[in-house]
């Protein structure tokens, strides 16, 4: 052996480690590969040995089903509405297949032979056993996806929740024994209250539009109607706008039934208890669901009845494609599935009394003496009495306001509604009234409050000693005063009385029964403990009124009519005072507390105009080239009307972009495409299809659709 030999093999005995490391290297790279199993020479299962899967994306040009091989091994698992794994988009070479990437997908059909002429992938993996794509829940899933001229993936995403194996090893328990039908109780306010509850209770789907009355019951009444449904043996679901509404119905359910007859799914329970309790509906361990807007799609076991509180707030509208509406898949649970709806809320929308007047629902209405024993006295305050008004010409509130709310406090607290948040979020010039400005961006400057620089509110910065550039002026007087500046007012004019702000940021759930100011913007109102709110302020109406949408007076008067729902009846002394033009049809709908009465000639207008709910409209949105494109190459229905393009605007620097709206920096165009009664159907296949088509070949950017446009000012 030579020198050299001797010392590389002192080396390797001096480093063990690194030699094995290399001749598994080496051995790794000449060893042959061996191939990968096909479904022509791989043990299949003997019965059914084709499975139809709907792969979990969501491009609507891949809408439709793809069959793969069920191994032997898988036969049993590998059933109707479980999660599997497959590899999509492999390639076919020399009669194998090769490559594709792992997603999961759901098992929708097992058949005994394939349409499909060449190699069939096998399925990869049977993620879980667990069937959580019933039939049932396909169907409805596939009826929203037409509806809304979505894909089948992105409608199941919205319906199934994440997996989460450890909730999936936990045991249901048995179902409760039906309970028994429960006493009207503050139903009986309500003429048709009691008939409606017995209709429920024999098995019959009653379908009704509930105005609900003013105070604090409602909670309790919806727990009724859901135990009168659960008395006959079926489930009910109940779809509310936010989590504090959903756990008032929650306690009063378990207050009126005990545990185990229902869940709560919102998302403050957390993922995993979240899909544990999904899974006890899914199992039938659990016939009444309660939650927020996710729980439209809860596979509820023979569903008796379907409630909707608030359909007008747009919490029910979900961002995600395809965007559905709670209201639209709850009726068309309530057709399908063969259940009751009650659609109730204190205000009344426009498809509400759409629904009454063509008959398909029933109103459910208190008289007129009750509303008025009910509802708090209310007045209002128009803009010509607060111009001749001096004090509040510098104060934030109007004399006969002030007075109000001072008489108020020593019974309990005060409600102010203001329409926006912050301190002073629009200022302008007080000489010449031109608006504020930032010198870098043009965005509107805010004041913070506490005597800080003003901040632009697009690119957040400062502005020290502002002047205006059209008069040299450098004083300032605010366009419009937060939350924040109208609670430091109040704060100042009531010192002896705590003032609380609740909000965006912070949302009060309850205030006590005690002398306080409570400050709150639109939905953020929180429940005063006892009777009520001792009155109530809604202030600035003109900024909710004065929104360019076809939905301005309807949304004013639905929040208006919300807190003001909150005030105690005018028997224990409860008021409310509206700072807004007395003639406004809005604001005498809330003095006369007559929702429906405001959604049934907001509908007769609609109907003139040819705009929805009477008619059934479909945005279409993106580049021009696109937008035109897609309308070109779609067969719309004969009866079709197409309005516009005409330029989308984009979202201003440091808002966020809104579902279907141009990127920042990008130039939109947006068409409407409206068809009478009876055409839906077919202008969303339409639509949908010369989506597909141009997916497919790629033919230039692609256009957004969004059905039923919530903004069509």
């Amino acid at each position: 052996m030579s020198r050299d030999d001797g010392q590389r093999g002192g080396e390797a005995a001096e480093q063990p480690e690194q030699l094995a490391l290399i001749r598994e290297t080496v051995r790794k790279r000449t060893e042959p590969r061996a191939r990968p199993r096909t479904w022509r020479n791989a043990a299949l299962a003997e019965t059914l040995p084709v499975a139809r899967v709907l792969v979990d994306k969501g491009m609507v040009h891949l809408d439709r089903l793809f069959d793969y091989a069920v191994p032997a091994a898988m036969d049993e698992e590998a059933q109707p509405g479980v999660r599997v794994r497959i590899r999509f988009g492999a390639g076919e070479k020399e009669g194998r297949r090769e490559g594709g990437k792992l997603i999961n997908g759901f098992v929708v059909e097992r058949r005994a032979e394939s349409d499909y002429p060449g190699a069939l992938a096998p399925l990869a993996q049977v993620l879980s056993s667990e069937p959580v794509l019933r039939p049932e829940l396909l169907r409805l899933c596939r009826a929203v996806a037409d509806r809304y001229a979505g894909s089948l993936a992105d409608v199941v995403q919205l319906a199934v929740p994440p997996r989460m194996a450890r909730a999936e090893k936990r045991a249901s328990p048995p179902p409760q024994p039906p309970p028994p039908a429960p006493e009207p109780g503050s139903w009986n306010r309500y003429p048709q209250g009691p008939a409606y509850l017995r209709a429920l209770a024999d098995g019959g789907t009653p379908r009704a539009v509930w105005t609900a009355l003013p105070g604090p019951t409602w909670p309790e009444e919806l727990a009724r109607a859901v135990a009168a449904a659960l008395a006959s043996g079926r489930g009910a679901v109940v779809v509310l706008p936010d989590g504090r509404a959903a756990a008032r119905v929650d306690a009063a359910l378990t207050a009126l039934l005990g545990t185990g007859h229902h869940v709560l799914l919102t998302a403050d329970a957390g993922p995993e208890a979240r899909y544990a309790r999904w899974l006890s509906v899914s199992r039938g361990s659990v016939r009444a669901v309660v939650g927020t807007r996710a729980a439209m799609f809860a596979p509820v076991r023979n569903l008796g009845l379907a409630v909707i509180w608030d359909d007008g707030d747009s919490s029910h509208s979900d961002d995600h494609a395809p965007q559905p509406h709670a209201r639209e898949v709850l009726l068309q649970r309530a057709v399908t599935e063969q259940a009751g709806l009650l659609l109730g809320g204190h205000g009344c929308t426009v498809e509400a009394a759409q629904l009454v007047s063509t008959g398909w629902a029933a109103p459910l209405d208190a008289t007129r003496d009750t509303v008025r024993a009910t509802a708090p006295l209310l007045r209002t305050v128009g803009e010509l009495d607060e111009a001749r008004d001096q004090a509040a010409r510098t104060a934030r509130l109007p004399s006969t306001a002030w007075s109000t709310a001072r008489d108020a406090l020593p019974h309990g607290p005060v409600l102010v509604q203001v329409p926006r948040r912050g301190y002073v979020p629009r200022l302008a010039c007080e000489r010449c009234r031109a608006p504020a400005r930032c010198r870098h961006c043009s965005g509107p400057l805010e004041a913070g409050g506490g005597g800080a620089d003003l901040t632009c509110g697009w690119c957040a910065r400062t502005a020290p000693g502002w002047h205006c550039p059209e008069c040299g002026g450098s004083r300032l007087r605010g366009q419009v005063f937060g939350a924040r500046r109208t609670a430091e007012e109040l704060g100042r004019a009531f010192p002896s009385v705590p003032v609380r702000t609740s909000g965006r940021d912070h949302i009060l759930h309850t205030v006590p029964d005690s002398p306080a100011i409570v400050v709150a913007t639109p939905g953020a109102e929180p429940v005063a403990e006892g009777p009520g709110y001792a009155a109530a302020l809604l202030l600035d109406a003109w900024a909710m009124l004065g929104r360019p949408d076809l939905r301005a007076g309807e949304e004013a008067l639905r929040r208006w009519l919300g807190a003001s729902a909150l005030v105690r009846s005018q028997t224990e002394g409860g008021s409310v005072m509206i700072v807004a033009e007395p003639t406004l049809r809005p604001v005498q709908a809330l003095v006369r507390w007559d929702p429906a009465g405001f959604a049934v000639r907001e509908l007769s207008e609609r109907a003139e105009l040819g705009f929805p709910p009477v008619s059934r409209m479909i945005a279409v949105s993106g580049p021009a080239d696109g937008v035109a494109a897609l309308l070109d190459q779609a067969e719309l229905p004969p009866d079709a009307e197409v309005l516009g393009p005409v330029p989308l605007q984009a979202p201003e620097p440091g808002r966020p972009r809104r579902p279907g709206g141009p990127p920042p920096g990008e130039h939109w165009d947006r068409a409407l495409v409206r068809v009478p009664p009876g055409s839906g159907a077919a202008l969303a296949a339409a639509l949908r299809t010369a989506q597909v088509q141009r997916l497919t070949r790629r033919e230039g950017p692609a256009a957004h659709l969004r059905v039923d446009p919530p903004d069509i000012g």
